[in-house]
């Protein structure tokens, strides 16, 4: 789950199977008593038909829950920015950020911190798209030292300055479940 529309649907889903939920957040969902095998594979089925996946594999979850906290990280917790995202993610996900950094790269192919980069130059865009915003602005929001180091990363990302992008009539943003 990646976003709280995604939250309000597994909850939806969660309900209709009739299994009530303790809590609900970002990438994990708790329930009050263990479903039967029954409703766990109509669960599974449900939730792949909305393209979210129902992990039951301890090394999985924690791989979600890394990929969520870095979701959460950039676009919706502002004061989390106040420390850096390895103690962000050791704080959340509860182990070593050196082994977090080691089980995400070797799943996904990719580390942590070049996760990140990604998420965030998709948050830039989509910033750059609503039009509300100047690249400085931008800069300070996502917590960048300044214009240039936003303009440089995301060039290194894109192929294109934030002006170029911004001025471009089919600007494309990925789905943030797709990076």
């Amino acid at each position: 789950m990646v976003c709280h529309r995604c939250v309000m649907a597994v909850a939806d889903i969660l309900r209709q199977e009739g299994l009530e939920a303790r809590h609900i957040e970002l990438g994990t969902a708790t329930l009050a008593a263990p479903p039967t095998a029954e409703q766990q594979e109509r669960l599974r089925k449900r939730l792949e038909a909305y393209g979210f996946e129902l992990l039951d594999d301890r090394r999985q979850r924690l791989i979600e829950q890394i990929r969520t906290a870095v979701i959460e990280y950039v676009r919706y917790d502002d004061s989390a920015r106040k420390t850096n995202l390895s103690s962000y993610l050791t704080h959340k996900c509860h182990h070593d950020y050196s082994a977090l950094s080691r089980l995400f790269s070797e799943a996904n192919g990719i580390n942590i911190e070049r996760y990140y980069i990604l998420q965030r130059v998709e948050r830039v865009k989509e910033l750059l798209i609503y039009d509300e915003l100047s690249v400085s602005e931008i800069a300070d929001r996502m917590g960048y030292s300044s214009v240039a180091h936003l303009s440089a990363q995301f060039k290194n990302v894109t192929g294109l300055s934030p002006t170029r992008f911004k001025q471009l009539k089919d600007r494309r943003i990925r789905p943030i479940d797709h990076i």
